[in-house]
């Protein structure tokens, strides 16, 4: 018969498997750390937290480095300017979380003289805190017992307890489970442990349960269902949006670029002018080129998937004389890496 320990047990089977095998990571105060007084910096947490929303910790581990190398506290990024952050932020997708972490910035500076608070529902009243934030954030920089559940989590609940109730529907059964074994003790470094295993042991794929140190109590385990949790409710397909962007250049080598509307996808971004992006392909959307010239469609398009949708885009490259009047960008100034990655697109394309 399988040994189950009592819930009191679990937390400290695994507080042990993390004291060893934590990852090490560019924002973490790790375990030997922390139990020699070293604390986390609620700011690089909060950081971290926000790159990390939908983006992989191998990606993120270079832009948190360059963030806070040059905006190494929450003053400096609260007083840094807009399209300097945005710029930081090019590639790393989701660029509402890049405009929401200025104005979170700006207001732990007005609001709370420049500190974090350390109190959760103080900090799910900062701009772009949601409650898996604040509650990571109240747990990992300020240990406090308040439960995280990420994806890394839901898997590791739905497998300990067997759980076949599909995601998303099964997020509060799998949220009251987790709360359940967090700990009063050491919970900042429960919450990162157990999102350690998820993404070390309990993967998606082919998890190593031979050698998990929650392995003797899981029920999925036990019942041979490990490989198929969490079930998911099939995703409907993407639509799939058409649109042009125009791409100009003067004789000196500047780009015609603009910055798009803080709201909306790509807010407050570089971008080039263009049309709607429209769910048609017949009339291909072209909208208005902003100026007159010799536009020349480009061989082969722009594809690119965001949350909800795919874009394909048509590359229109046109040469205009050095007095064409327009927001120009010098040759000097033009930096590709500026450019959120599906515009990048268009501009590597251009240079085939």
């Amino acid at each position: 018969m399988r040994d189950t320990p009592d819930i009191n047990t679990l937390p400290g089977l695994l507080l042990d498997w993390y004291d060893v095998h934590a990852r090490e990571m560019p924002w973490r105060v790790g375990p030997a750390q922390r139990k020699a007084g070293i604390l986390p910096d609620p700011y690089r947490i909060w950081m971290s937290e926000i790159m990390l929303q939908q983006t992989t910790v191998a990606t993120v581990r270079d832009y948190f480095q360059r963030f806070v190398t040059r905006w190494p506290t929450v003053r400096d990024l609260a007083a840094a300017q807009d399209a300097d952050v945005m710029g930081e932020w090019a590639g790393l997708g989701y660029y509402a979380r890049a405009r929401n972490l200025l104005k979170c910035a700006r207001a732990v500076v007005d609001e709370h003289g420049g500190v974090f608070p350390a109190d959760h529902d103080a900090l799910l009243k900062l701009p772009g805190i949601g409650p898996y934030t604040a509650a990571a954030v109240s747990s990992i920089a300020f240990d406090l017992p308040h439960t995280v559940l990420d994806g890394n989590v839901e898997r590791v609940m739905a497998r300990l307890y067997d759980i076949h109730t599909p995601l998303p529907a099964a997020k509060p059964l799998l949220m009251a489970q987790a709360q359940a074994l967090t700990p009063a003790q050491r919970p900042g470094d429960y919450a990162q442990a157990v999102m350690d295993l998820g993404a070390t042991i309990c993967s998606p794929k082919s998890p190593a349960c031979g050698i998990c140190p929650w392995r003797d109590p899981c029920a999925a385990r036990d019942a041979g269902t490990q490989n198929v949790l969490p079930k998911k409710t099939p995703k409907k397909p993407k639509p799939v949006r058409h649109g042009t962007v125009y791409l100009a250049q003067r004789d000196d080598g500047a780009w015609m670029l603009e910055t798009r509307p803080e709201k909306g996808l790509l807010g407050g971004m570089l971008g080039w002018p263009g049309s709607d992006w429209l769910d048609i392909s017949e009339p291909l959307p072209e909208g208005t080129p902003p100026l007159k010239a010799d536009w020349q469609t480009l061989a082969g398009e722009v594809r690119h998937t965001f949350t909800h949708f795919h874009l394909i885009l048509t590359v229109k490259l046109a040469k205009v004389p050095n007095n064409t009047a327009g927001s120009f960008v010098t040759r000097a100034q033009f930096r590709p890496s500026d450019l959120p990655t599906v515009m990048r697109k268009a501009y590597d394309l251009s240079q085939t």
